[in-house]
This record gives structure tokens, sequence and C-alpha cells, in this order.
């Protein structure tokens, strides 16, 4: 074969129309050489481990990254540390390069989808420069007082209150502020209040210049009586001018009073601070709620954990921290409860379901301020019933106790703030309004919402001429996030909620708003999650991308987007030590003729995954009544049992809220006791039907390097075990405990195990070195020369699934396991491959591994969320024939899908829609795929209807 030899050059000597790759091994690359061509949009695609990422991420953007690094000047270079080479011969005509992965967006619960596209930064400004205040109490808009009006409402206090009047210098600044302090000691000013401790202005010389800090001038203290009204008025109008128009009042050591010159209610006698965009943010002080401190949630007593059984009544324990409520029982708290259901009338006996509403919040909540007699030993009490939510909260607070804190905490979740009602922010802030919505309501859009609102917002005068620049950049960033197929989120959804698909195409839709041009991006499927409604939105987003000059390669297994390239390359022949080599490129037309390619096969049609000649029937059903957490609009839903069911919708129908929280909490809560919160339905039928119910969701089987696919199913104890039994470790005297990198005796004590050290890095994330001593390989030189056919512990965590399955083939104990993972399309892997390192999709596969090598009941549930994510064609059909067998041996299973391969292989399919977001959370749809094929309201059975 010859050399490749770059392409025809363009008018710039110097510059290739093409990035050249020669020689590329990373990983199971073999010397790979290529030539991807620029300003066009290129897929790279293959089977699931043929080494796709390997060249897109592993050597052209680290290489890409490593040269900007490089570019830097020595003393930067200094704190990022020396970026290790990609293993290539030559790589030549790269620009600078941007990866948009699968990554999530973390799990700060501060982080939401406003915060990440900086829609909220720009609506901060907005309501602050040009938002009209309203007060938060009465809902009237708010005006100036004058100094007299201030004054004339302060006298008119009871004669002896105290008070204090006080000019805001400082407002929630770092800093030492010398010269402030100075300033205000040569002013006359003898007290200064500095964060909330009143001090002599002589005792402080500095701040804390680490720390942010509120500092009032002392501009009086008096007392208020008959003839203090000139002083007051001449404190306020001098505590006016050095506040700029505003002056704290502290009355009687109370909460301070804010008045200003320039906002204040009349009607409420209420002043407001100018409006600022911190203010409006729940991560500052300044704007955040004081109750949750700006996470819109609290850890509150949760009724449905109180009460887990409705069924049962008060004498046969249904309020659980009370136990049994009878006559019986002579504690004091029981005769206190007795007493309240002789006079409200509850029936002991009743099952809790039946009370009322007004008797059920009689004893959750309690009676008021009514006192209820009491008699004891030494006469008759009145006593205060104040309910079993709030006692239990006052005793939770109190107790110093861990054990009592760990008790009550089984009964608390996660609620709403009560405060602000999961706003997050100060009242004062949720009540400033433009064109009628606040920042709250605005933010509680949905996207293609929120795009109306702002499209038709108006602004007069001035106001228009301030907002014209700040509003144009909010336009755009909604426009860019509904055409990545965003449109059914919110402003105000939290990060950490988002999916590795939704988060990639946020991080797109920035891309596209910065409209750079020369770049290389770098994607990985970031079709996943959509709809095929939906996916149209994204090709267009990327083919603008491409014309405006950018090179745009994506990773995908798509069919639509393999389809809408320009270029194609396709790895393979197979996955792992089998694959690592070019097998096609060029268009996706001659891909379809290349007879080497399995993708080839699958878009030509030579080979395809078949539709069942016959759908299984139910052999009973689960039934969903009132369903309405989230989008849902009460919906009923039958989930037929002993078949394979597709949930299916456009993005944001309500798919994973009716399937991850109402089905599998709801069922947990049943057939596991456990505390999990259900999301809102009026009641589960058919439950008694199964015994087990096991989610294999998308989360990662571990957070630290010391995870992988081999210790999280356990075959990796077989394998010690069998290093055990070596003649080698038996001369030595090892036990399998050596063979463990976690703990001390044979693994490499100077990284601990980890065959890595981290460096940690000021202000940057932190830096992974491999260990000097043991090279990476994590054991130490006597625990390696224990060796079974010339490999070592450290050896055997190096190889893939299917060198291991030849190595231990003699085992069936160990070769069973590991060919649970080949049957999941996951032979590519290696045994010791770090947890943080796989996608989403392959933690998932591994946990459906792991529940394939337990003992099957013939009666368990199984939910699973998008499993064919990261699958190629030929991987979902291997995929399916694992659900297949789960499913003969009585199963069931319940998948959240897009897929029109698995949608129209399952038996039985529950299409949510019409739409996204308000628009969904309604049953278009139930049957089977044929069924659904029909109806002309589904999205989905418009795209199904060819295929069945």
């Amino acid at each position: 074969m010859q050399p490749l030899r770059p392409m025809g050059k363009t008018k710039a000597a110097t510059e290739l129309d093409h990035i050249w790759v020669k020689g590329a091994r990373e990983h199971n690359l073999k010397s790979v050489d290529l030539r991807i061509p620029k300003k066009k949009l290129v897929v790279l695609t293959g089977v699931s481990g043929s080494g796709k990422s390997s060249l897109a991420f592993d050597t052209v953007y680290a290489e890409g990254q490593r040269r900007y690094v490089e570019s830097l000047s020595s003393y930067a270079r200094q704190f990022l540390g020396q970026m290790e080479k990609p293993k290539y011969d030559h790589i030549r005509g790269l620009s600078p390069t941007v990866s948009i992965e699968q990554k999530t967006t973390g799990t700060n619960p501060r982080s939401t989808v406003g915060t990440i596209t900086e829609i909220s930064d720009y609506l901060r400004v907005l309501y602050a420069r040009v938002g009209e205040q309203h007060c938060h109490r009465c809902g009237r808009p708010v005006q100036g007082q004058t100094a007299e009006r201030i004054a004339r409402e302060l006298g008119g206090l009871d004669a002896g209150t105290r008070l204090i009047l006080m000019a805001p210098l400082l407002v929630n600044r770092k800093g030492e502020f010398r010269e402030l302090l100075a300033d205000a000691r040569a002013q006359g000013f003898v007290r200064l209040r500095i964060d909330g401790e009143v001090i002599r202005s002589e005792e402080v010389e500095a701040l804390d210049k680490r720390k942010k800090h509120h500092v009032e001038a002392v501009v009086d203290r008096l007392v208020l009586k008959r003839g203090s009204a000139s002083r007051l008025t001449e404190s306020v109008e001098a505590a006016l001018r050095l506040g700029g128009g505003t002056l704290l009042a502290s009355i009687d050591g109370g909460p301070d009073r804010i008045y200003s010159e320039k906002l204040s209610c009349t009607h409420c006698k209420i002043g407001f601070p100018e409006p600022s965009p911190q203010g409006f943010s729940f991560n500052s002080p300044q704007g955040m709620c004081v109750d949750c401190n700006g996470l819109g949630t609290r850890m509150e007593l949760d009724p449905e954990l109180l009460v887990p059984d409705g069924s049962l009544s008060l004498a046969e324990g249904a309020v659980k921290p009370w136990g049994r409520v009878s006559a019986d029982k002579k504690g004091w708290g029981t005769r206190v409860r007795l007493e309240v259901c002789r006079v409200y009338r509850i029936p002991l006996d009743a099952p809790w379901d039946d009370l009322s509403a007004a008797q059920r919040k009689v004893l959750l909540h309690g009676a008021g301020q009514r006192r209820f007699p009491l008699k004891w030993e030494n006469g008759e009490m009145r006593v205060r019933f104040e309910g079993c939510i709030p006692r239990l909260t006052r005793v939770f607070r109190q107790t110093r106790s861990e054990g009592m804190k760990r008790w009550y905490g089984q009964f608390m979740a996660t609620a709403a703030c009560s405060t602000c009602a999961g706003s997050r922010l100060r009242p004062e802030s949720t009540a400033v309004r433009l064109g009628g919505r606040t920042i709250v309501e605005v933010s509680r859009m949905t996207i293609d919402d929120a795009r109306a609102f702002f499209a038709e917002l108006r602004l007069a005068g001035a106001a228009g001429e301030i907002a014209g620049e700040v509003l144009k950049e909010i336009r755009s960033r909604l426009e860019f996030l509904s055409a990545v197929g965003l449109s059914y989120l919110s402003l105000d959804r939290s990060g950490p909620s988002l999916s590795g698909g939704e988060s990639q195409r946020i991080r797109l839709a920035s891309q596209v708003g910065s409209e750079l041009t020369g770049v290389i991006y770098i994607l990985d499927e970031p079709s996943i999650g959509l709809h095929q409604r939906d996916n149209k939105k994204l090709l267009a987003t990327l083919v603008r991308m491409r014309d405006i000059g950018n090179t745009v390669v994506v990773v995908e297994h798509d069919e639509e987007t393999i389809r809408a390239a320009d270029h194609v390359i396709d790895f393979g022949p197979g996955a792992g030590v089998r694959g690592g080599e070019i097998v096609h490129v060029g268009t996706p037309r001659s891909l379809e003729r290349n007879r080497k390619s399995i993708t080839g096969a699958y878009l030509s049609g030579r080979e395809a995954i078949a539709v069942p000649e016959s759908r299984r029937s139910a052999r009973g059903t689960i039934r969903v009544v009132g369903a309405s957490e989230n989008n849902l609009k009460r919906v009923d839903v039958d989930f037929p049992l002993g078949v394979l069911t597709a949930v299916t919708g456009v993005s944001g129908a309500g798919k994973s809220t009716l399937v991850n929280d109402v089905l599998y909490p709801a069922l947990s809560r049943h057939l596991q006791q456990s505390q999990r919160r259900a999301g809102r339905h009026r009641r589960l039928e058919g439950a008694e039907q199964v015994d087990k119910i096991v989610a294999i969701d998308q989360r990662p089987i571990g957070r630290t390097p010391r995870s992988n696919p081999v210790t999280y199913i356990k075959v990796f104890d077989e394998i010690r075990k069998f290093f055990a039994m070596l003649p080698g470790a038996k001369v030595r005297g090892h036990t399998p405990g050596r063979f463990s990198f976690n703990v001390k005796g044979g693994r490499c004590e100077a990284c601990q195990g980890d065959g890595v050290l981290k460096v940690e890095m000021h202000f940057l994330s932190d830096v992974y070195v491999k260990c000097e001593d043991c090279g990476g390989r994590r054991f130490n030189e006597a625990t390696l020369e224990v060796q079974y056919k010339g490999h070592s512990i450290a050896d055997v965590l190096d190889l893939t699934v299917v060198e291991a399955l030849g190595l231990f083939a003699a085992h069936p104990k160990i070769s069973a396991q590991l060919g649970l993972l080949a049957d999941v399309g996951l032979d590519y892997l290696h045994l010791g491959q770090p947890s943080p390192t796989l996608s989403g999709g392959e933690a998932q596969r591994i946990k459906l591994a792991r529940e394939l090598s337990k003992r099957a009941t013939g009666r368990t549930v199984y939910l699973l969320d998008e499993p064919t994510t990261g699958l190629h064609f030929d991987d979902v059909k291997k995929l399916l024939g694992v659900l297949d067998r789960l499913v003969a041996a009585g199963n069931t299973i319940i998948v959240i899908e897009h897929n029109l391969d698995v949608i129209k292989t399952a038996d039985w399919v529950i299409d949510l829609g019409p739409d996204g977001g308000p628009g969904g959370g309604e049953i278009v749809g139930t049957g089977t795929p044929e069924q659904i094929a029909r109806v002309r309201a589904s999205q989905t059975g418009r795209y199904l209807r060819p295929l069945v």
C-alpha cells in the first residue's frame, strides 16, 4: 500500500485543505493513515469499540489541545503540566479544535439550563435595569419616599422605641477597605456596623480581604420621645445623603427596615433596595432566599413517608412514627391522640385513605391553639396538639443524637422550599416585573414559550435603548437552543437532571452562538436522546456550522446523520483487537456498496433487524392511575407483564417522568419498602403480580479509577481466587487479597493501587500522572511475578473481554461471567478500564450484564432508559437478543427508547405526546407497533409506518 501524501493544497502553500493523520496507534488503532477533509460534515462510524473515539478524541482532539498548550508561555505551561503526546507519526493541517462530548453538566444543584447557557446572566441585567418593582405583599407598583415621609413614619412608632439609623457604605464586597474606614472616622462616625456587629470605628483598621462584607455607618442612636422629631428628621436626611438615597433602620434590635428615596410601598410601609443584577441571582446573598440559601428545596417531613401504607388504620399503625393508636396503650402521647380523635370524630379502625382531608390535616399538622382536656393522676390538664409533622420537625432540630437524627431522617424528603415556593429568590426580587412577567415566571417557561415572550416584548423610550443589546443576546441564545431540539426544556431545569445528550446539545448551542470559523468541532453522538422529529433540527445546526467555514467531525451511529454527511469514515471490521482499521472512506452512497463494511450492509439493507413474526401476549398488567407529575396530565397507563414494552414519544413528552419518577418509585415502595418519593399519582394496581423491580440507568457504575467493569460484575473476585491457586502464589503464600489493588500487600504503595498520582492544580482541574514506581501497573514487583500463561494480574486487567475469554476458556466460573459482557456488545472493553471513562450507554450495559448473572425469578420488572445509547446497528441486534432472553424467562422489560429498531421489535408500545413540555404529557396511543403506526396523531407512528 502506497503511503498517503497530502491532498491538493490551497493558495497558501502551507495550508492543507484536509487534516492529514499518519500512523495513528492510540489504543486499538493499527497504524491508521487518514485524510479528513476540512470545512465538511464528516461522520466517523463503525461498530462500538472499533476505534472511532480513539481517532477523533484521543488523537486529533488531544493533539490539537497539546499543541495549543505548547503555544503558551513557559510561565503558563508550568501550571498546566506536561500533556502526553498521542501515538502517531505525523499530523498536519490541524486547526483549533473544540470537543463537545457527552459529559453530564455536573452534580451542582445550583446549575440550571439558564446558568449553563448564560441566559440567566442576561435576564438578571435586564430585570435590574428596566424591570418595574412591585410590592411583594400587596402587588402594587412601588415609588420613592421623601425624607419627611420616612421621618414621619418612624416618628409614629411607640414612645420609648429604641432606634438605630444607619447608612450603607459597603454591600457584599471583598477587600480591606482601609480608605473607606479612615474616611468614615474622618467624617466623625464613632460607630460602624460591620457584618451585623456594631463596633467603634477606631477599633478597626482593615477588613479581612478574603471575605465579603457589609458595612453601615451608624448615623444616630435614639429613643423616641416627645420633642425628638427635628433630630429624627435631620438624622434621616443625613443617612439618606450618606447612603446614596437608602437608609437602614433597626427598631428595638429587630430585623432591619429598608427605606429608600427611590423605591417604597406606601400602602405596606416597606422600602426596597435599588435593583441590581446580584439581587436576581440565587447564588448571591443579595438575591437568594434566606431559608433555602437559593437551592429552592429543603429537607422536610414527607407525609407519604410518614404514612407509607394508606390502607392501614390508626389502630394498625398507619402513622409510622406513632405506631398503633389504641386505648390499650398508656403513653402520654397516645392519650393526647385518642382525645383528638374523639373530639374530631376520627375513627381508629378506618383506613387512612378513607379519612377526610380535614381529619388527616389535624393529625399531621395539628389543631392550632385549641386545647384538649387530659385527665391525669393529679387532676386535669388542658394541652395543645401540635400534630405529627410540627412535633417531629421541632424534635429533629433540637436533638443532638446522631442516631435519632438518622431515625427522623427516614421520614424526610426533598421538598420545595415553603418560603420561596421553589423560586430560590428573595420575595423582593420575585416582585419585579417586565412585560407583566417576573423573572421566576420567565425562567419556568419552556424555551419555545420564552422565545415567543421575548419576540413579542416591546419596550418604549429609554428602556428600549437600555435593553436593546441584552434582548438581542437572549433571543439569539433561545433560538440556538430551539435549533438543537431542546425547545421542551425550561430555563430553571436543574443541570444534574439533564441527560448526556441534552447537556452536549446545550454546549453545541453555545458554540453555534459564538459563530467562530475555521474551527474543528468534534462531537460524540449528538443525536442521543432525540426523537426522529427533532433530528432534522440538529442536522440543520451541524450543516450551518459547516457552512460558515468550520470542520464538523461527528462520531455517530444514527442512520439519518450518516446519510446527511459529506464524508463518511467507517472503522472496523470488528471491535477491540478485531477493529482499529479503516474499512471505508467516501460518501454515504459508496459506503452502501462496500461489501466489507457492516455499517454499509445495514445502510443498504443487506443486513437488517427483522420485525418479529408474532408478538408475545401479556400475562397480566400493572396499572398506574392518575399520574400527574411534571407535565403528565392525569394519565392512566397499563404496563403489560411478561413482554417487551417500549415507552416512546418526542423529547420532553413525559416518558422519563412516567417510568422513572412514577412507576419505579411506586413499585419500589410496594415491593422493597423503599423510602423514595413517588411522583404524583392516585394509585398503583397489580403490583402483587411481580416480586422485584430493577432500574438499569446510565449513571456511572463508579466515580473513582478503582472501579472497573470486572469489579462491578464481581468476576474479578474469581480471577483473584484463581491467581491465588497458581503454584507461584502458593509457594509465596499469597491469598486472593494479595491480588487486589485496594488493600496493602500486593498493591504499589506509592500510588496505593491507583496506577496514577493526583497533582492538585490551583484554580484548575486536577492532573493525573502515571506512577513512576509501578509504571501504572498498580501492583508491586513481587505480585507481578505470579503469572498464568505469561500474564500477570496487571496484564489480565489490560486485556479486552474477548482476549480474556480466550485466556480463561477452560475456567467456566470466569468465562461465563465475561461472556455476559460479550453478549451485551462490550467485548472490546478492557477488564481494568476505569469506570469514569465509560460512556452512559456502556455503564448501562455493564449493569445489564450483572443482572444476567443473577438467578432469575421470572417475575422481575426491568426498567431501561435508552439502552441503545452508543450502539451500532449490529450491537443493537445483540442487545435485543439479550432482552429476548430475559423476557423468555418470564420477566418484564420496559424501555424508554427513540431507536426505531427497538420500537418495531417490541411487543407493546406506549406513545406519549403529542408534543414536548406543556404540549405533552398525554397518552397518544397504546398497542402493538403496527397499531401505533396507524395512529395519525403519533409522531412516532409517522416514522414507524414504513418499517412495520
